[in-house]
């Protein structure tokens, strides 16, 4: 009963968290600096409260109506986001393509740092093999022309191109047109690409039987993101909401004009808020993937081998049975199975 009630709890600290929170703020940001132009309107007029407990309690409500309305939204606000929904497919490829440049141009800057400072520490000692590298990464005039600014960056920031690049999935197959798109994509693969652990497909499975310690982690890292989202979206709404009022007769125009500009400005910064804040989410996501293993091979009835090639095997069949129709080739899972317990 009590992990009953921790789990409640912990749904509804993420739910407030995530999308109840921002909708408040957004919400309030309208309150005050819309709605008033807004008041002398028929609608309006009737549905504004008359007291200042009223409309406290009206925006209480209404933040945890639209907030409930988001989070049920919340697949389709992310795809959207992500590149996956909405977009024209010239767009998505055009996307694709740019993302997979910047990911190749940031891994050719790192390794030309990596190789001058070899080269330096060796003097002329490298490798044909690296000092023709070498000689292709100073030849291209992109990654040269950024790489003169990289010479000139502290340990910490040249940390950060790193950063950047993990952000990105291991596959080329598996870029997306967005940066946040990419930065969720590359946890999303994690279980696969070491595991051959469909996490998309086994999701419900490994989150069941993953320790308690970990499923809050996934929770309280994705909530980040959660309001950063929520948040960007009702700035959106609100600086629309702004800039359409623009046009009533006995609107208050500076104010509306200040909100639309300000509004507009901090949606991006919102954006890249929760690309970052997916960091802390994509190690959430590895850890559930890295302990979760073992607790969910053995709730299937299921032996996890020793070898790592073995391992993998057992998955990729195990994903299998799950996603796809029953066939007979399935039965190649059987040596993994464990035996009938014992009474």
């Amino acid at each position: 009963m009590g992990d009953i009630a921790k789990g409640v709890l912990g749904g509804a600290w993420t739910l407030l968290v995530g999308w109840i929170l921002p909708t408040a703020i957004n919400l309030s940001v309208f309150f005050f600096a819309v709605a008033p132009s807004l008041r002398h309107t028929g609608m309006v007029a009737r549905l504004w409260p008359m007291t200042r407990s009223g409309t406290a309690l009206l925006l209480l409500t209404a933040s945890i109506v639209l907030g409930l309305v988001l989070s049920a939204l919340q697949s389709s606000l992310y795809r959207v986001l992500e590149g996956y929904l909405l977009w024209p497919t010239r767009a998505y490829e055009r996307g694709c393509a740019r993302h997979r440049q910047a990911r190749q141009d940031l891994k050719d800057r790192l390794a030309l740092l990596r190789l001058e400072r070899r080269e330096q520490e060796h003097g002329s000692e490298l490798s044909s093999e690296r000092a023709s590298q070498l000689a292709v990464l100073r030849a291209n005039s992109r990654i040269a022309r950024a790489a003169r600014k990289d010479r000139q960056r502290t340990a910490a920031q040249r940390a950060l191109l790193q950063e950047k690049v993990a952000r990105y999935p291991i596959d080329d197959g598996q870029i997306a047109p967005t940066r946040l798109g990419n930065a969720i994509r590359r946890f999303e693969e994690y279980g696969y690409d070491r595991f051959q652990l469909d996490t998309q497909v086994m999701w419900n499975e490994l989150t069941g039987m993953a320790p308690e310690q970990v499923r809050r982690q996934v929770d309280l890292a994705r909530a980040n993101v959660d309001f950063f989202i929520s948040l960007l979206y009702g700035h959106a709404a609100v600086a629309a909401a702004a800039a359409a009022t623009l046009g009533w007769g006995r609107a208050d125009t500076q104010a509306l004009a200040a909100t639309t500009v300000a509004l507009s400005c901090l949606i991006p910064v919102w954006y890249r808020s929760a690309v970052a804040a997916t960091d802390e989410w994509a190690a959430t996501v590895r850890a559930l993937v890295n302990v979760g293993r073992k607790p969910l091979a053995e709730s299937l009835g299921l032996v996890l081998p020793a070898e790592l090639a073995a391992e993998r095997t057992m998955w990729a069949l195990t994903t299998k049975l799950s996603r796809l129709p029953y066939h007979e080739r399935a039965a190649a899972l059987d040596p993994h199975r464990a035996g009938p317990t014992q009474e």
